[in-house]
């Protein structure tokens, strides 16, 4: 079951994603979903995650992905906590999320489905 708050989804930087995925596949044994040419998700690994090969829309380092049931209500809180907005809300294909810099610099994104 989610949890508002907690860690649900790592996505890492890929820009060579058939040598990404060739990489851990070998390595780890871990399976891949892919979601059209810049984006694979992976299996196998502990935790949900994926790969990002958009070189327009990949972060330059692996983002930690919390989950919320409610977006707004989750990125007001980021806010009133010192948060700094560093991508608004935006949808994406199976949900929507934002990312924040936390005090120490940190980027991480919230997540809800829908």
């Amino acid at each position: 079951m989610r949890e508002d708050g907690r860690i649900d989804y790592i996505e890492f930087p890929g820009a060579d994603l058939p040598a990404t995925k060739g990489f851990y596949a070998q390595a780890f044994g871990w399976t891949f979903t892919d979601y059209g040419p810049a984006y694979a998700a992976f299996d196998n690994a502990g935790v949900d995650g994926g790969f990002n090969a958009d070189p327009g829309d990949r972060a330059a380092a692996p983002l930690v992905i919390l989950f919320a049931t409610d977006l707004e209500a989750m990125e007001a809180r980021a806010r009133a906590a010192g948060g700094t907005i560093s991508r608004p809300i935006f949808s994406f294909p199976g949900g929507r999320r934002f990312h924040f810099r936390d005090p120490g610099g940190n980027e991480l994104a919230v997540f809800s489905e829908g």
